[in-house]
Formats: structure tokens, C-alpha cells, sequence
């Protein structure tokens, strides 16, 4: 049986382009560029690359990017946009929890759910972090996005979603489930059951330092516009992770 962010994203690519949180694409690269120090030698590796929009719009101020994504639909859109943008990236399908790079990258993004709190376990998240750790070079840069617990904490009752519905958030897992509908590409209408893990900025700092992560860093996390200046608040949806391996 299908995970529920498996079921999510099948068949549901250009949907997903359509929806307002990953409309923030340019200004989040910048940010991107500014942590590389605008240095086009360095290779990024996109973990949870979805359709390839921090992908495509690296490789087209050109960086070198491998993504790599669990969904079939996702990486199919992600090339075909590729193609239309003229640029070279190499996308291939991969469990998050099973990637095999070693030493290879500058630079490892994860933004907007890419893998990361979705899964059913916090061993498996773990996981996660594990792997872009190993897949870094000495020196590389860690920067990813993750559910932001102060919100559920702080605004109890309150679901962060307008679409939805039967959402409970467990004190002791810090995990909300929840129920919402979409409509896929083909124009069916479906609703999805799913459990996510919010963090605090605490845990998130223990899990990279185990890692051997230095000069973490744990903003407010603001769509479009990614900066160190934003401190979090306990109204950021997400919280934005910067680390040095």
C-alpha cells in the first residue's frame, strides 16, 4: 500500500506547480547563490526535487544539479520543463532513505517538504539527514526547510491549511494528522490522509551536530524571500536550516 505522499504526487505534477507555496522559486534561489558565494563550479544536489524548481532555475544560472525525487510524475514534469528551459540535469528516482552518494556535493538543498517530516518515522527523517551528510564534500552546505512545531504549539486549534480537514496535533510526537482534497491532473478529485512531524529549532540543532555539522543556523522561513535575517517566530509555517558540514 501506497504511502500517503507517495499517493499525493502520483499523477499530480502540474497541479502541483499550480499551488501558492512553490511560487517562491527566483527569490529562494538567490538566496541559494548568496550561500555558494555565486561560485558556478559548485555541484547541488536537490533532494526532494518535486518538478524541479530550485533545479531548473540553478542549472539555468548555471550551476551543475543532480535532483532526485520518490515520484515517477514528479521527475517526468521536472524534465519535460528541463527540456523547455534548455538545460542539462540530471534527475534520477530515489528514496531519500536510500541514496547512495558519497563525497559528491558541494552543496545539498531539501526545501518545502522535500522528503524530510513526511515520513512515518523519526528514525526514517533521520535517515534523511544522514544521507545528505554523507553525500556532502568536506565543507559542504546543508540548507533545507522543515515544519516549524511552535506553530501548532503556539496556535492550538488552528490548522495551517485552509483545504484541511479532521486535523490533531499530538503533543507527545509533535506528528498532526490531518485529512485534505485536491484535484489531480486528470481532474479527479481525491482526498488524502497524512501525518507529518513539525521540530523544534532544538531537535533540528542536535540531529546536524550528531551529524558533525558546524555553524548551524535556524531562521523564519519566509516564501520567495529565504534569509538569515528573519529570526522564527512561532507563525512561520517553516522553520529555514543553514549547516556546514
Amino acid at each position: 500500500m501506497k504511502q500517503w505522499y507517495e499517493a499525493l504526487f502520483d499523477n499530480y505534477a502540474k497541479s502541483y506547480d499550480s499551488e501558492c507555496y512553490v511560487q517562491g522559486t527566483v527569490g529562494e534561489v538567490d538566496f541559494i547563490e548568496r550561500e555558494l558565494g555565486f561560485d558556478k563550479l559548485k555541484h547541488i544536489l536537490d533532494i526532494g526535487c518535486g518538478t524541479g524548481r530550485h533545479a531548473i532555475e540553478l542549472a539555468k544560472r548555471g550551476y551543475k544539479v543532480t535532483g532526485v525525487d520518490l515520484s515517477i510524475s514528479q521527475l517526468q514534469r521536472a524534465k519535460e520543463k528541463a527540456g523547455d528551459a534548455n538545460v542539462q540535469i540530471e534527475f534520477i528516482q530515489r528514496d531519500a532513505r536510500e541514496l547512495e552518494f558519497e563525497n559528491q556535493f558541494d552543496m545539498a538543498i531539501m526545501l518545502c517538504e522535500g522528503g524530510f517530516s513526511l515520513m512515518e518515522t523519526d528514525e526514517m527523517n533521520f535517515k534523511i539527514l544522514q544521507n545528505a551528510a554523507k553525500a556532502l564534500k568536506e565543507n559542504g552546505k546543508f540548507i533545507f526547510t522543515t515544519l516549524n512545531a511552535f506553530l501548532p504549539l503556539c496556535h492550538a486549534g488552528e490548522t495551517p491549511h485552509a483545504n484541511s480537514q479532521n486535523s490533531s496535533f499530538d503533543l507527545g510526537t509533535l506528528r498532526r494528522t490531518f485529512k485534505f482534497k485536491i484535484t489531480d491532473d486528470s481532474g479527479r478529485k481525491r482526498q488524502i490522509s497524512g501525518n507529518e512531524r513539525y521540530y523544534c529549532p532544538s531537535e533540528i540543532a542536535w540531529y546536524l551536530k550528531s551529524l558533525n555539522f558546524r555553524d548551524i543556523g535556524v531562521y523564519g522561513c519566509k516564501l520567495g524571500a529565504f534569509s538569515r535575517n528573519d529570526k522564527l517566530s512561532k507563525d512561520d509555517f517553516e522553520m529555514l536550516v543553514v549547516a556546514q558540514k
